[in-house]
């Protein structure tokens, strides 16, 4: 990690709070080092608790740092002894509420931000940046007026507008419907990178997480478990908690045979070799949705035991001859009863494996 070249560095950054009952102190943040470059888009996922957004009110000043030290673009804004003022940090903040001002137009919600202009430049500043969130016709509507993904977008241009060094987005999604979040992820991925603008979201749904960010931390417990992109997180799981976390899948026992292969219920497995394991070690073998498929042919029996129809395809969970359940995504045409026995195949590309306690 080099502060020198990074919008956002964190060092062993730890937060904590009063407890509860009054005695003592409880830490929110343990010991975290995060890094963002120019125009990197980096995600806090975690269920509620993990202190993920703990982290994001250290960054914009509105929580004090216990240990460890914050820099923006190379500027120490946040220690034990150094706490810059929030108005001092170039950040840019997206509420969950978004927070608009319900008494003002998009133009002027934006333009609100906007500080140090004539109000003839800044207005043409406001305009402008309307016109990059593909608002321009909206320019004289009030929020009542504006769905909830445009007022996202009015709250993003009100963010980006002043041109701050960093955007923190605090469940941005939240309060929209689930059918708009993944798109409108997508959406306002596209305004970032386009804008070259560095952005640090935190979120409880993964989905999100993958369809906004460049990489993703995985926080448990006040700590990033595995800081990395999420085609690394799904398929190469650094821990057993993130790999558990991520996708949906369960666990499955396995063991190691000769040339290179695991032998599960369902049939063998090839094994990296690099894994370390030993001829009849025993691992527990993850299987997520997609590593099972549906086929009539197969000798391979399981019960399914309850479906969830998802348009395009079924979510089935399915009873193996041991009793464990496993999960299988199956096209929607393939409409199987409950307790019906359905054949079904192995069809996993790698193999992720941890030992078995």
């Amino acid at each position: 990690m080099n502060p020198d070249s990074a919008i956002l560095y964190i060092k062993d950054l730890e937060v904590d709070y009063p407890s509860r009952d009054g005695n003592g102190r409880v830490a929110a943040v343990k010991g975290l080092d995060l890094e963002l470059s120019q125009g990197e888009i980096g995600c806090l996922l975690g269920s509620s608790g993990c202190g993920k957004s703990s982290v994001l009110r250290a960054i914009c000043g509105f929580e004090p740092v216990k240990t460890g030290e914050i820099f923006l673009r190379n500027k120490l804004t946040g220690s034990s002894k150094i706490h810059t003022p929030t108005n001092q940090r170039r950040v840019g903040m997206v509420f969950q509420d978004f927070a608009l001002f319900p008494h003002l137009t998009a133009l002027e919600n934006i333009a609100f931000g906007i500080h140090g202009l004539p109000p003839a430049k800044r207005d043409l500043l406001a305009k402008d940046w309307l016109s990059r969130v593909s608002l321009a016709d909206k320019a004289n509507a009030y929020p009542h007026e504006l769905s909830g993904g445009q007022q996202q977008r009015v709250a993003l241009a009100r963010a980006m507008a002043p041109e701050p060094d960093l955007i923190l987005l605090d469940e941005p999604f939240s309060s929209l419907d689930v059918d708009l979040r993944e798109r409108l992820a997508s959406e306002m991925r596209d305004i970032l990178k386009a804008n070259n603008i560095t952005a640090l979201l935190v979120t409880h749904d993964q989905h999100e997480a993958f369809a906004i960010a460049d990489k993703i931390g995985v926080m448990k417990d006040g700590k990033v478990v595995q800081w990395d992109a999420p085609y690394e997180l799904y398929h190469k799981p650094s821990t057993r908690y993130v790999a558990d976390f991520i996708g949906r899948g369960v666990f499955i026992k396995g063991t190691v045979e000769s040339n290179c292969k695991i032998a599960i219920e369902l049939g063998e497995l090839d094994l990296d070799g690099a894994l370390g394991n030993q001829v009849g070690d025993e691992v527990d073998v993850l299987l997520r949705e997609d590593d099972i498929q549906h086929d009539d042919d197969s000798p391979i029996l399981a019960e399914v035991i309850s479906k969830t129809f998802r348009g395009a395809d079924f979510l089935y969970t399915l009873k193996l001859s041991s009793g464990i359940h496993v999960y299988a995504l199956v096209p929607s045409h393939h409409n199987h009863a409950i307790y019906e026995k359905i054949g079904i195949r192995l069809a996993a590309d790698h193999v992720i494996t941890f030992k078995r306690y």
